[in-house]
């Protein structure tokens, strides 16, 4: 028997009847060959951490802006930090950790350089083409166009769903957009707390009454009443208590730390950068490279600068505002 098929057969045996099955997947856009050894959810996980978008999340915002320290969260640690929260509640709920797994890698590839600051950037640039930017769906732009993947439904749509309104159609899905907030309350918590923003001592009371005073002891009570509250049930949820809590929490760290903040003060720079790069590339399309180029009619300059900005990490950002906007010193 192929690998594969034992794996999709064990699938049926042993998952909630609430899972995802790897062998009822609702496909890709364009049929494939089936793996003889990887299930179409583990070909999906591998495609996205061989990506070059994957591989940018290492130099990329999390919180603090190009932060020197070794010991900042960047949005490639993030993304792992929220890869290991959802595997660990897919498999206590006996849901399918590969779906779950390819969903949470793959959520942010879409994200800019400098973080939710460059997301505003580019959205505040783009609507006066009449356009928005948004960087889940630049998440599913990526792996649809800009290194196009052939994902699965399941895969693409947690991608999409993954924040705002709309769910995730999977439990695995949803799974992820929950440990998305887990992951980034309580690490942006240990971050600003490394960074001098915020003390112990100002967490609110009430919430860590609930919570927990430790890092490891928030998340660790997160997950085990996210697994409580949801087990044999067709939903994904946390207690009301706790949801309460926790969004508590998070209002917390949008009005000392993502606001406003010390951790804040060099966000305009970075939207400035971003900005006039874009508007170089809107103008210097022939600046961009071939690839891209290629993959863009003549009249959407707008989406292709958006697209090659948006790429870039932290680092080759400020470089290539450097090489283009800065004067170069006259060498004797």
């Amino acid at each position: 028997m192929q690998i594969r098929l034992r794996t999709e057969e064990f699938e049926k045996q042993q998952l909630s009847q609430y899972a995802a099955l790897s062998s009822a997947s609702r496909g890709r856009e364009t049929w494939e060959e089936p793996c003889p050894v990887r299930t179409v959810f583990q070909r999906d996980r591998d495609r996205i951490i061989h990506s070059k978008g994957f591989r940018r999340l290492k130099q990329k915002t999390q919180v603090f802006i190009s932060p020197t320290g070794d010991h900042y969260r960047t949005r490639l640690t993030h993304t792992l930090e929220v890869a290991q929260i959802a595997r660990t509640i897919a498999k206590a709920l006996r849901l399918n950790e590969d779906l779950t797994e390819a969903i949470a890698l793959g959520h942010d590839l879409g994200h800019t350089p400098f973080g939710h600051a460059g997301e505003e950037a580019l959205d505040e640039v783009l609507r006066s083409y009449g356009m928005a930017f948004k960087h889940n769906e630049q998440s599913l732009r990526v792996v649809d166009v800009l290194e196009p993947m052939n994902l699965t439904r399941e895969v693409r749509d947690g991608i999409l769903n993954h924040t705002g309104k709309t769910d995730p159609f999977t439990l695995e899905g949803r799974i992820v957009k929950i440990a998305d907030r887990i992951a980034y309350i309580n690490h942006d918590i240990d971050d600003a707390l490394r960074g001098g923003i915020i003390r112990e001592e100002d967490l609110p009371g009430d919430c860590i009454a609930v919570l927990g005073a430790r890092h490891n002891e928030r998340i660790n009570n997160m997950v085990t009443d996210m697994i409580a509250s949801s087990w044999e049930k067709p939903e994904i949820r946390m207690s009301p208590g706790v949801w309460e809590a926790m969004n508590r929490l998070r209002d917390y760290l949008f009005s000392r730390v993502y606001i406003g903040s010390e951790a804040k003060t060099e966000e305009e720079k970075a939207k400035k950068v971003l900005q006039q790069l874009f508007a170089y590339y809107v103008d210097n399309p022939e600046s961009l490279p071939q690839y891209l180029q290629d993959m863009h009619p003549e009249n959407e300059a707008a989406r292709i600068a958006c697209d090659y900005v948006a790429g870039m990490t932290d680092g080759y950002a400020l470089h290539t505002y450097k090489r283009l906007f800065l004067p170069n010193p006259w060498l004797d």
